[in-house]
């Protein structure tokens, strides 16, 4: 999952979302115990809002042909999604992703979760559970990806490694981040703006 908005779908953000959640990525980082520009873990945030993660290897009654195309090659399409399991919210990760796409898929369901979106619901009865899919509509789905984005490279991580010369490169293995949200962050924040002469004197 890319993370990344659109300007059509941005500008149907609600006023003030945008610094809304630039200051929900360092207020949960101070919940956490963390600093403004340390890495957010998205495991660590699942725990805080009592969201279980699960693999496929974790869903109770799949068949084992239904596991085996879940974790292969052929299942690549699919991420993450999160499901109700009674009262209990659940992740179910694509454990075959690379760590970043894990990272992104993660902080996308928790920005669901975080905004409190009212999902329509697809009931399922799993190993005699019933399991209630989560769906969401375009606007929800824009403004979870904008969030997670924030979750995991806030502005002020942005500038701060811009201000200590680091590289994309050490960024997104530091933070966790694919090199294209890094990008994507980078430009849409203004922070390579920002740092682009100083760059330039460096060079």
């Amino acid at each position: 999952m890319s993370l990344q908005v659109s300007d059509s779908q941005s500008s149907r953000f609600e006023r003030g979302f945008k610094t809304w959640a630039e200051n929900t990525a360092v207020s949960i980082r101070t919940r956490l115990q963390l600093g403004s520009t340390d890495p957010l873990p998205p495991k660590a945030l699942a725990d805080q809002l009592g969201v279980r993660i699960w693999t496929p290897h974790d869903v109770p009654g799949l068949s084992r042909e239904a596991l085996n195309h879940l974790v292969s090659s052929a299942g690549d399409e699919w991420s993450a999604l999160t499901i109700h399991v009674g009262d209990v919210g659940v992740i179910v990760i694509n454990p075959t992703h690379s760590r970043a796409r894990q990272a992104s898929d993660l902080m996308h369901e928790l920005s669901h979760v975080i905004r409190g979106h009212k999902p329509s619901q697809i009931h399922h009865l799993l190993d005699g559970s019933l399991v209630s899919l989560r769906t969401f509509d375009d606007l929800q789905e824009a403004e979870a990806d904008w969030l997670a984005g924030c979750l995991l490279l806030p502005r002020v991580v942005l500038a701060h490694c811009a201000a200590k010369g680091m590289s994309p490169h050490d960024a997104c293995e530091l933070y966790g981040t694919s090199h294209d949200l890094y990008k994507y962050r980078a430009n849409i924040t203004g922070v390579n703006r920002q740092f682009a002469g100083t760059r330039r004197r460096a060079n």
